[in-house]
C-alpha cells in the first residue's frame, strides 16, 4: 500500500529536517533571473494577462528550484521584481498584486489556495517549495485595503507593498516582509508605517530578510544582525551596479564581512539596466559569486555555508575600525590634495606619485591613511587616495565616511572618481585605515573586470584593510565604506505616504 500524499510530504519534510540537523552547515542557492518584462503601459492589464506574464517567469524560477533541489540545496533565494519586473505605475501594477496574510495564520497555499481570496502566485510558489522540499524565497506585491478611518489611507483605498515571502519545505508561509526603504522611482508602492524586523527559525539557523535598498540603512538591516542576532540574511534585490563602490558583488560581499553574517544575495539580470551580480557571501568572504555583463542568461549558484557562523572557528573577531588610524600621526610628504567627484559626492584626493609611499588625506572628521607599494608605477595609470565624510544622495540623504585607494579613469586628474572597470597595475602591498566615527564599516577590494579578491586581503582588529601577499590581479579599488546612520537626515517621503 502506497502512503497517502500528506504522509509522503510529512516524511520527506522530516527527512529534510533530520539531514539539516545532522550538520552545522547547509547548502544555499541563489538564482540571478533574466526577468521577462511586461509591455510598458500606464493602464492596468487584465488579471489573466498579468498572471500569464507571472507564470512565464515562475516557469523559469521553477526550473532553477528543481535544479537546486537536485544539487542538495536546502533554501533558494530568487530576485526582487523577479516575477513581474519593475516598469509600473501605481495603477498598472495592481493586477499583479495579491493579498498576502501574516505568517501567524499557519497557511499552506498549495493545499488551501483560496483561504484568503485569489492567490495563484502564492499557491504556485508554495507548491514549488512543497514539491521540492526546499525553502523558497520570492518577491511579489501585497495589497491591503484601507478606508477613511485611516488618515494615511491612499486615495485609491489600498496600500501596496513591495513584499518578500518565504515558504518552508511543506509549502507553509513562514515569513512576509514589506520593503521599508523604497528606491527612488518605486512610486507603485507605499512605505510601511514602521520597519519590520522579520526573522524565522530553521533547522540550520536563524534567518532574517530584507530587500535591495534596505541594505544601505540601519532599519531593518542592522537591527536584524546586531539586535535580532540572525545567522543568515536573505536578500532579494534588483541592483543596478554603480562603480566604484556600489557594484552588487562588491558591496554585498563587503556588507556580509562588515556585519559578520551570511548574506544570500539574488539579483535580477538585465544588462541594459546594469543589473547583474549575485552571490553567497559569508563573514570570511564570498563562498561563490557571479558577475556577467556579456550574456542575457540567468545563473544558479550554490554553496555550502556555516549554519551558525558565530560558532565557526574561522569567524572573524570584532574590529575597532579607528584604533590604528587614531594611534598614528598623519603621514608627512607629498600631500597636495585636490577635489574630485564620485558621482555627486565631493571627495578629497591625493595622487600616488611614486611606486611606493605613505599618504594621509583628510575630510571633515575623517582622516585616511595609506601605506602601499605598486609592482610597477605605470605612466598610463593614476591612482589616488581619497576621503569623503558627508551626506550622500539628492533626495534621500544619508551619511557616508569613505577611505579609498582608487584608480582614475585616465591620467587626467579630473577623471578621478569616474567609473573604471579595468586596470593594469598590481600592488605588492597596501594597508588602508581611517579615523571612522562608526562601527559600521564595510571592506571592499575590487579587481580589474569587476572581480572580487577572496582570501587575498584581511581586516585586522585595529581597523586596517591589508593585502595578504600582494594582488593577484590589477586593482580598481580598495575601500573602507563607512555608514554613520545617526547622521542621516529625516526621510523626505516616508511621512507623506
Amino acid at each position: 500500500m502506497l502512503p497517502s500524499q500528506p504522509l509522503l510530504h510529512a516524511g520527506i519534510f522530516a527527512l529534510t529536517v533530520l539531514q539539516a540537523l545532522a550538520s552545522d552547515t547547509f547548502i544555499a542557492a541563489v538564482y540571478e533571473h533574466a526577468v521577462i518584462l511586461p509591455e510598458p503601459t500606464d493602464k492596468p492589464v487584465s488579471p489573466d494577462d498579468a498572471l500569464a506574464l507571472m507564470n512565464k517567469n515562475m516557469d523559469v524560477l521553477e526550473g532553477a528550484i528543481k535544479e537546486a533541489t537536485q544539487q542538495g540545496a536546502h533554501i533558494i533565494v530568487t530576485p526582487e521584481d523577479g516575477i513581474y519586473g519593475w516598469k509600473f505605475t501605481r495603477e498598472s501594477i495592481y493586477p499583479y498584486l495579491e493579498n498576502i496574510p501574516a505568517p501567524v495564520v499557519n497557511w499552506i497555499p498549495c493545499t488551501d489556495p483560496s483561504r484568503f481570496g485569489p492567490a495563484p502566485v502564492q499557491e504556485r510558489l508554495s507548491c514549488m517549495a512543497r514539491n521540492n522540499s526546499i525553502y523558497v524565497v520570492a518577491n511579489i506585491g501585497d495589497k491591503k485595503p484601507c478606508n477613511s478611518s485611516d488618515p494615511d489611507c491612499p486615495s485609491d483605498g489600498r496600500y501596496q507593498y513591495n513584499t518578500n515571502v518565504v515558504f518552508d519545505p511543506e509549502g507553509k508561509l513562514v515569513a512576509r516582509y514589506h520593503k521599508y526603504n523604497l528606491f527612488r522611482g518605486e512610486t507603485q508602492f507605499n512605505y510601511p508605517k514602521e520597519p519590520e524586523a522579520v526573522t524565522f527559525e530553521t533547522p540550520f539557523g536563524k534567518f532574517g530578510i530584507f530587500t535591495c535598498f534596505d541594505i544601505l540603512f540601519h532599519e531593518p538591516a542592522v537591527v536584524l544582525v546586531s539586535e535580532m542576532q540572525v545567522d543568515t540574511v536573505l536578500f532579494p534585490t534588483a541592483w543596478m551596479n554603480v562603480l566604484p563602490f556600489l557594484t552588487a558583488v562588491e558591496f554585498h560581499s563587503a556588507w556580509a564581512m562588515g556585519m559578520r553574517v551570511n548574506l544570500l544575495s539574488a539579483n535580477t539580470h538585465n544588462i541594459s539596466f546594469a543589473m547583474t551580480g549575485d552571490g553567497l557571501f559569508t563573514p570570511e568572504g564570498p563562498a561563490t559569486y557571479h558577475y556577467d555583463t556579456g550574456t542575457d542568461e540567468g545563473r544558479l549558484l550554490l554553496a555550502e555555508l556555516s549554519a551558525y557562523p558565530r560558532l565557526s572557528p574561522t569567524y572573524p573577531p570584532a574590529v575597532n575600525w579607528s584604533l590604528y588610524a587614531t594611534s598614528i600621526k598623519k603621514f608627512p610628504g607629498e600631500n597636495d590634495t585636490f577635489s574630485g567627484s564620485v558621482r555627486k559626492d565631493k571627495f578629497t584626493f591625493s595622487e600616488l606619485k611614486r611606486k611606493a609611499g605613505n599618504y594621509t588625506v583628510c575630510q571633515g572628521d575623517l582622516c585616511c591613511h595609506l601605506i602601499y607599494q605598486m609592482s610597477i608605477k605605470r605612466k598610463n595609470e593614476v591612482y589616488v587616495l581619497g576621503a569623503f565624510d558627508g551626506l550622500h544622495g539628492s533626495l534621500i540623504k544619508y551619511h557616508w565616511q569613505i577611505c579609498t585607494l582608487l584608480k582614475c579613469k585616465s591620467t587626467d586628474l579630473d577623471t578621478c572618481g569616474q567609473p573604471v572597470e579595468t586596470a593594469q597595475t598590481k600592488f605588492e602591498m597596501f594597508s588602508l585605515s581611517g579615523t571612522f566615527g562608526t562601527n559600521y564599516v564595510f571592506p571592499e577590494v575590487l579587481y580589474s573586470g569587476v572581480q572580487l579578491a577572496p582570501g587575498e586581503f584581511e581586516v585586522l582588529c585595529d581597523g586596517r584593510l591589508k593585502s595578504k601577499h600582494g594582488t593577484s590581479k590589477p586593482l580598481i579599488t580598495a575601500t573602507l565604506f563607512g555608514r554613520v546612520y545617526e547622521k542621516d537626515l529625516p526621510h523626505p517621503l516616508r511621512t507623506s505616504q
